[in-house]
């Protein structure tokens, strides 16, 4: 492994010289930024993670990984730590299983997860922002939040429907 200081590693002077820096680049600027070591199994998990465009726990992440990158320990430890720095961020499924995100801006948004297939969707919608700042205002440091929504996505729905013409007029 090389480390992040020293000079012959691609990501050891992650610098802007007027071109757009990329996800990863900027991901392992926070980490540097945080005094953490730039690492191979560190870089393959950030990789795995930028390349999703939805929320995957840590097996499927842990799969996607090419055999030989790291462990399935090395990513429960990275996702934590990752979180920790705010890298990441954390979402459930209905049956609790966590799932991670990228997170490289502050933008704001929670999700919809199908309770019959999993999928889990993006919902652009920030339904915190007046809590958080009350909260704030009546003193409280360090506020966070967790919302996740659960229902039955409309392509499992005209799923039940079809097998099932009496309970799918009950899901309707």
């Amino acid at each position: 492994m090389i480390a992040s200081n020293q000079s012959s590693h691609p990501l050891s002077g992650v610098k802007e010289s007027g071109r757009a820096v990329s996800p990863l680049e900027l991901a392992c600027a926070r980490l540097k930024s945080a005094g953490m070591r730039i690492t191979q199994p560190r870089i393959a998990i950030l990789e795995a993670l930028i390349r999703r465009e939805s929320p995957a726990s840590i097996e499927q992440l842990h799969n996607e990984l090419a055999s030989d990158s790291c462990d399935l320990v090395t990513v429960y430890r990275c996702l934590a730590v990752y979180e920790e720095l705010g890298l990441v961020r954390r979402c459930f499924f209905h049956n609790g299983t966590s799932l991670y995100e990228i997170n490289l801006s502050d933008s704001r948004h929670h999700h919809i997860v199908c309770k019959t297939c999993g999928k889990v969707e993006r919902i652009d919608f920030d339904l915190t922002q007046g809590i958080e700042r009350t909260l704030r205002e009546r003193g409280y440091d360090q506020v966070t939040h967790m919302i996740e929504f659960f229902g039955v996505c409309p392509e499992c729905r005209k799923k039940v429907a079809a097998a099932d013409p009496v309970l799918g007029a009950i899901v309707r």
